[in-house]
């Protein structure tokens, strides 16, 4: 009769940690399901505030970056016509030079 109640015994908790690990695992899961679920939104959410800021940064770049091209272009004639003034000042020098006589010495 011992052994029948030990048996009983051992079945029963058996059979009751089988139930908690069950009963456990099942709202786990759902709560991994809700949290993944949860993660995505805010991935999700995430990702369209850096896209609408990268677009609200870009609108206000491009003015700038027009500007900086604009005064680029200009600087970049400004040293162009200046070097071209430069050569044709040293070429003339050069060729008046070779132009006249040399001095005797």
């Amino acid at each position: 009769m011992k052994a029948n109640i030990l048996q009983a015994a051992m079945a029963a908790t058996l059979a009751l940690a089988w139930t908690a690990t069950h009963a456990q695992s099942a709202p786990a899961s759902d709560t991994k399901t809700i949290v993944k679920e949860d993660a995505k939104t805010v991935g999700h959410a995430v990702a369209h505030s850096a896209r609408a800021v990268g677009h609200k940064t870009a609108e206000g770049t491009r003015k700038v970056r027009d500007t900086i091209r604009d005064d680029s272009k200009t600087a970049g004639h400004a040293v162009a016509h200046s070097a071209k003034t430069v050569g044709k000042t040293v070429k003339a020098t050069v060729t008046r030079k070779s132009d006249e006589p040399q001095p005797k010495n």
